[in-house]
């Protein structure tokens, strides 16, 4: 499986939205300071994740989140989750 994921900074509130084949193993390397993009902005907590059966989708998916970033489309999207600007 394939995943996107929206990652919070509790640091600065900052979002952060990536795909991965592995949620678990890249959730433990962005906690680890592994990936050089959230590596300062740990504490991180996983704020919503979808699933999809190939790459070629989770990065078309990546790709329109990443689009509404800042925007109210990603709030509808994402539910209630509080996202500070």
């Amino acid at each position: 499986m394939n995943y996107v994921y929206i990652l919070k900074s509790e640091k600065d509130s900052h979002l952060y939205i990536g795909q991965t084949n592995d949620l678990n193993e890249k959730l433990k390397r962005h906690e680890t300071g592994s990936v050089k993009s959230t590596k300062n902005r740990r504490p991180l907590t996983l704020i919503y994740s979808e699933e999809f059966g190939s790459r070629s989708e989770a990065v078309r998916r990546e790709s329109y989140l990443k689009k509404l970033k800042g925007g109210t489309g990603l709030k509808k999207i994402i539910g209630n989750v509080m996202i500070k600007q």
